[in-house]
């Protein structure tokens, strides 16, 4: 009886664990900022666009730094990133007829942009780096992406690879 009383609770003493173990823990290192979202050139979810769609994709965006950022930051850094405008690839086409109102027609004419500065701060509060950046790529189509299911692919490709380039740590050469 003991021995089934032990196994029992051992049993939902780990499950117990790993439930705890599953739920995201949001990150405080990684702060992402949008200054006035609304005058956006394009985060938009159809032609006419939605708050609710805008705020949705810039949420994505947001988990998306905040989740590559840490695993890229020393420990004790701190990033803070404010975006001052974005503009998604592709764009949307109504003359297409109405039926085409909600397809996000993605072109080499229509490259995604980003425009935001970032601060990068030791545990003290001291300033490790900062700067600006206005990020486009033209040739966004060319890119070799794992999952072409995600509508954000690109704008992720061009986010990560600002990050590995200005928060991967330069090892000192030996």
């Amino acid at each position: 009886m003991k021995t089934i009383r032990l196994l029992l609770t051992l049993s939902l003493a780990g499950s117990a664990a790993l439930f705890a173990a599953d739920k995201k823990v949001p990150t405080t290192r990684v702060e992402v900022n949008f200054t006035e979202p609304e005058n956006f050139t394009d985060v938009k979810d159809s032609s006419f666009g939605s708050e609710k769609g805008r705020d949705a994709t810039l949420e994505e965006i947001r988990e998306y730094i905040s989740e590559q950022a840490d695993k890229l930051l020393p420990e004790g850094q701190k990033l803070t990133v404010t975006f001052e405008d974005v503009d998604l690839a592709g764009d949307y086409e109504p003359w297409l007829g109405p039926r085409g109102d909600n397809i996000r027609i993605v072109k080499d004419i229509y490259p995604p942009r980003f425009k935001f500065s970032f601060k990068v701060t030791d545990a003290a509060g001291v300033m490790v780096k900062e700067g600006s950046k206005q990020l486009s790529d033209l040739s966004f189509q060319m890119r070799l992406t794992i999952n072409r299911q995600d509508p954000l692919r690109y704008e992720k490709d061009m986010l990560s690879d600002w990050m590995r380039s200005d928060l991967r740590v330069k090892k000192a050469k030996t």
